[in-house]
């Protein structure tokens, strides 16, 4: 019998380049973050219009996710990525040359589907080629995304200071088609059948326990996602803004982005681990409680200190959320059907961050603070522990039966 491919020599350095892919394709949606302030500012519009962009990244890359998922299962990452490179350097290099807030938020679309490839779509590939490893490989695929906002934010907003938000989105479109297109060289190489088949029968054992189709289960996940994500946006959008109401300043809340995302990257890693010894559904049940505390801590105003330190321990209770999705998936659904329902499950907790960052800020326009939007946050949180305790509840009712 042919050996495994799984968690192979090869499977760890194709996971490295992946996560180096996913720090730079992964701005697209980062970047319209860093620029929301200089945004309402040139363009002279409020707050929720000037979030229009964000929405409009994370509605590219929801359907992104959706349908680069699916080209994955049919034609392999590789193809994907070039389709992400040069979609993401039109839309920078064309958003620069923006004159409404309107024509921003059409071409921003382009920023985030492009940017989808390297979140869902490439944690679904790089998931093939681990079985034991599983959660950890994921989770560090998927902790590309947080470093690269770590990362760029500040780095847009610096580059900013000497040559403008259009300066800095000609420079970004630059990289990303530079990095992206000779990194999909690498990712050619597909999984053996032989290495599908061991994780389809893994797979079957999994999804025997819940009692559910993996149609059911795939919408669940999915609304549990838009759920969580809802909540986890309010941070992540807002924190800039929050800054700048509070007299801090752009640059300390790209810090505090920054480092809510390094806390991200953190709880990204543990949360892997944890996974491979728990499971995926415990796992981001364990996130969603802790994001729920993280969100209560905001509703503490203190000074520029404190919330630093509010921002770290957000990124620290949140990052292992969405990756525990896309583990759920792979260990409940076949392989060969993994970029099609990650991209789905992953698409879906897009559109709750860009209808959390909207209704953030519409809510921010109504009240003029951020406190309403804070409680709503809460709610829908609790929504997506709601959800997974009743998954939980099947599987554990399931094996009593079956004791």
């Amino acid at each position: 019998m042919q050996a495994s491919q799984h968690d192979s020599q090869y499977s760890w350095i194709r996971l490295g380049v992946s996560m180096c892919l996913s720090i730079v394709g992964s701005m697209g949606i980062w970047a319209v973050v860093a620029i929301i302030p200089a945004v309402e500012s040139e363009l002279e519009v409020g707050r929720a219009e000037a979030t229009l962009p964000f929405t409009a990244a994370m509605i590219g890359f929801a359907l992104g996710n959706l349908t680069l998922g699916r080209a994955v299962d049919r034609f392999g990452i590789s193809m994907v990525l070039v389709v992400a490179g040069c979609a993401l350097a039109f839309g920078y290099v064309s958003a620069s040359f923006a004159s409404s807030i309107y024509t921003l938020t059409v071409l921003t679309f382009f920023q985030g589907f492009g940017s989808s490839a390297c979140f869902g779509p490439l944690i679904a590939d790089v998931s093939q080629w681990f079985m034991k490893r599983r959660g950890i490989a994921v989770a560090v695929t998927a902790s590309g995304n947080y470093l690269s906002g770590a990362l760029w934010s500040p780095t847009i907003i610096w580059f900013s200071d000497d040559f403008g938000w259009r300066g800095a989105y000609v420079a970004l479109g630059i990289i990303c088609f530079l990095v992206l297109l000779p990194g999909a060289l690498f990712l050619r190489r597909q999984i053996d059948q032989s290495s599908t088949d061991i994780a389809t029968a893994d797979a079957a054992r999994h999804a025997a326990t819940t009692g559910l189709s993996h149609q059911t289960l795939t919408v669940l996940l999915a609304a549990a996602g838009i759920g969580c994500c809802v909540a986890m946006s309010m941070p992540q959008v807002h924190i800039i803004a929050l800054c700048v109401d509070r007299g801090f300043g752009a640059a300390a809340g790209a810090e505090m982005l920054s480092l809510m995302l390094m806390g991200g990257v953190v709880s990204r890693l543990v949360s892997g681990a944890l996974a491979d010894r728990l499971g995926g559904l415990p796992t981001l049940l364990i996130g969603s409680v802790l994001q729920t505390a993280g969100l209560c801590l905001y509703l503490i105003e203190g000074g520029l200190t404190s919330l630093y330190l509010i921002s770290l321990a957000f990124g620290l209770s949140q990052g292992g959320i969405v990756p525990s999705y896309a583990i759920i998936v792979r260990e409940y659904m076949p392989p060969r059907e993994a970029g099609r329902r990650v991209g789905l499950v992953i698409s879906a907790t897009i559109l709750g961050m860009a209808l959390g960052g909207w209704l953030t800020g519409w809510l921010y326009d109504i009240y003029g603070s951020y406190t309403v939007a804070l409680w709503n946050g809460i709610g829908f949180n609790l929504f997506n522990a709601a959800i997974v305790l009743t998954i939980l509840y099947r599987i554990g009712r399931h094996q009593n039966a079956a004791a």
